[in-house]
């Protein structure tokens, strides 16, 4: 299978308030007033956990109908710690991003201690949302400027 390839256009909005567009949806990203934003959308590392749970979520039910595993109802909750003074450039001690994430999923799937743990492992294996969280990828930031047109004076 050939690889698949994703992409979303971002527009600066405010020093805090970004509008993205991901095919034919929109996001809005912003941060809390508490960090100085206006509170329109969640923040990027609340719409990472948000995206580390969608991804669970996706690879539980396939994986689930391949063990034959009834999914009735499936719930994850995600949190993570953060220290903010990195990326508000106050220190430079501790990383930028989250210390730990913290997972929990709930599903009244009537399965086995083992059959679980299987499941469990297959799904941390499979996200590929996790594996971009537990490793690195290349990453490339390229800054273009625009051109000014016409002519200065």
């Amino acid at each position: 299978m050939e690889e698949i390839i994703f992409k979303i256009e971002a527009k600066s909005e405010s020093a805090t308030k970004t509008r993205v567009k991901a095919r034919n949806f929109e996001l809005i990203i912003d941060e809390p007033k508490s960090l100085g934003g206006t509170d329109k959308g969640a923040n990027p590392v609340e719409y990472l956990l948000a995206s580390y749970a969608g991804c669970l979520s996706v690879v539980a039910h396939i994986t689930a109908q391949e063990k034959g595993i009834v999914l009735d109802d499936l719930q994850i909750s995600i949190s993570g710690n953060i220290n903010p003074e990195r990326f508000l450039g106050k220190s430079k001690k501790e990383r930028a991003g989250f210390k730990k994430i913290n997972v929990e999923i709930t599903s009244n799937a009537n399965i086995s201690e083992q059959a679980k743990d299987e499941w469990i492992r297959e799904i941390i294996e499979r996200c590929p949302v996790g594996d971009n969280l537990k490793n690195t990828s290349e990453v490339k930031i390229n800054i273009k400027q625009n051109k000014l047109q016409g002519i200065i004076s």
